[in-house]
């Protein structure tokens, strides 16, 4: 975990010391996998704590090859696509790592997708095969009709489609070895989904680069891990690759995310690894079975994809008892954690230092580049290619240029020793009487309040005052609470005369959430106008 990171103050950039890989580089990640599953063939590989499956490495490679081998069958080549639409089932895993091992890249969709979303993601990239659960099989088969489609379902398998089983069925070609990349390791190697809380979702490719390995390559064979996230997620798809090639054992399961289940879940099993959203975090911290859950296994508890309150971290700190909090930074377009946080009691609310062989710079309004402590957006280079959103070569110029730096649209900061915070998304920036405000500043204010579970501050634009602040807040079980304490904490406690509630505050049962768990900020605006009649 230690890495070695400096800032040149004349280019004004910050970059980390790229650390030699235990892996081949030439090696994919289906062809890395392959490799490592055969070495404990007889360790545990996996968990199903909802369907009480228990699947060996030995058995879950050989599941892999079977599925690799049919879609070989079908003629699918690399430059095909399939489609994936299903939750953490016991067989999901098998169907990413047979794509990883021909080479071809799963385009994986979230379960409550609209049909009409489905449907234009696909038509983007038009897979030939789509896996998804029987319980989304009538949307997927009206959402793929334009397309010449096979549907494999997963679970709740509907009358006369095709089984998963079935194609567990499928002989292996004696000597089966996984293909060799046509276009190396800047060959797409998954297809995710922006979160759409701006529109109709982009289809964001992920390539083989080793970097993606970047903030889990501590794990060993006597790591047990669980995120609940599906393949839909970076942090989905990082479990269940690095749970590939590190040789550790995975508890999956099938059902939405649940604090008290994964409380249980950590303590039955002893979670050594999770990697969880801060939507999640903060359930948990607010959840009345953390008081006698047993969390002595965990070595690491990361939480990326968004903000965390303070408030939020510095609760699951006391409670855990110990420094294994990692809060990391990455998003989709990146592929890997650009940071993680392995000093949380040092620099809390920071997201750590770069991973290995990254650069950022930050970029203020104008465009120029910045030195420590000064605001601005986040831009990372991976000093690999990035191949881009999938048919949309207009949409990646506007976020990647052409020295290779992708354009993150987070706003942040650097300090004097090189650690990251992030401190609001770009689009987010308010003005109040042109006064320049950030959502989270409220967030993390009204977040102190003892009463208060979960928070979502907005600007509500007025011609006279521009962004009025307001804030939709959920409140812990059994407290009591009023949309007026609210607005008088912020009123006594906020370090500027500006930073009011203007707009005032709504207390709702929960947040508005996109499809992947993460905080839906216009979403929930639009429930409180509803609410309030604006």
């Amino acid at each position: 975990m230690a890495t070695t990171s400096g800032y040149d103050p004349v280019t004004k950039i910050w970059s980390c010391e790229e650390q030699r890989s235990q892996f081949g580089e030439d090696l994919s990640m289906g062809e890395l996998i392959f490799q490592e599953m055969k070495r404990h063939p007889k360790d545990i590989a996996q968990i199903s704590d909802s369907e009480k499956t228990i699947l060996l490495r030995e058995e879950l490679l050989m599941n892999a090859m079977r599925i690799a081998s049919y879609l070989r069958n079908l003629g699918l080549e690399q430059s095909d696509v399939v489609g994936i639409i299903a939750r953490n089932t016991t067989h999901i895993s098998a169907v990413a790592y047979a794509c990883f091992f021909n080479g071809i890249a799963p385009h994986s969709l979230n379960i409550a997708y609209l049909p009409e979303i489905i449907e234009k993601l696909y038509n983007i990239t038009k897979p030939r095969i789509v896996f998804c659960d029987g319980d989304e099989y009538e949307k997927v088969r009206e959402a793929t009709a334009k397309l010449d489609v096979k549907i494999v379902t997963m679970r709740n398998h509907p009358t006369n489609s095709i089984r998963i089983q079935d194609v567990l069925q499928t002989p292996v070609e004696e000597g089966f070895q996984p293909a060799r990349l046509k276009l190396g390791n800047s060959q797409q190697m998954f297809i995710l989904s922006s979160s759409g809380t701006t529109g109709t979702p982009k289809a964001i490719t992920m390539s083989n680069c080793h970097k993606l390995l970047n903030g889990l390559n501590m794990l060993t064979t006597a790591d047990v891990q669980y995120a609940a996230s599906t393949l839909d997620w970076a942090s989905g798809i990082a479990a269940a690759i690095s749970a590939g090639v590190f040789s550790t054992k995975r508890i999956i399961s099938e059902r939405a995310f649940d604090p008290a289940d994964t409380l249980r879940i950590i303590e039955e099993y002893k979670v050594t690894w999770m990697m969880q959203a801060p939507s999640h975090v903060a359930a948990i911290v607010g959840c009345p079975a953390i008081e006698v859950a047993d969390l002595q296994s965990l070595r690491y508890f990361m939480y990326t994809g968004g903000r965390c309150t303070l408030e939020t971290q510095l609760a699951l700190r006391r409670r855990l008892g110990r420094d294994c909090l990692n809060f990391g930074y990455g998003f989709s377009e990146l592929g890997c954690f650009c940071a993680v946080n392995w000093k949380f009691d040092e620099k809390p609310n920071s997201v750590g230092r770069l991973t290995s062989g990254l650069k950022v710079k930050i970029l203020n309004e104008s465009g120029d580049t910045v030195g420590p402590n000064e605001v601005g957006e986040v831009c990372v280079n991976t000093g690999a290619h990035w191949p881009g959103y999938y048919g949309s070569p207009e949409a990646t110029k506007q976020v990647y240029d052409e020295d290779n730096w992708i354009h993150s649209g987070d706003l942040g900061c650097m300090d004097d020793d090189g650690f990251l915070y992030i401190v609001d998304r770009k689009k987010d920036l308010l003005k109040y009487q042109s006064n320049k405000y950030y959502p989270h500043e409220l967030e993390e204010l009204i977040s102190q309040m003892p009463a208060v579970a979960d928070v979502c501050a907005f600007g509500i634009w007025t011609e006279t005052n521009g962004d009025e602040a307001a804030a939709a807040v959920v409140k812990k079980p059994s407290e009591q609470l009023t949309e007026q304490d609210v607005v008088e904490h912020v009123a006594r406690h906020a370090k500027t005369g500006f930073l009011r509630l203007h707009a005032g505050a709504l207390i709702v049962e929960q947040l508005q959430r996109s499809a992947n768990g993460k905080t839906n900020r216009m979403a929930t605006k639009q429930h409180f106008l509803q609410a309030k009649g604006i």
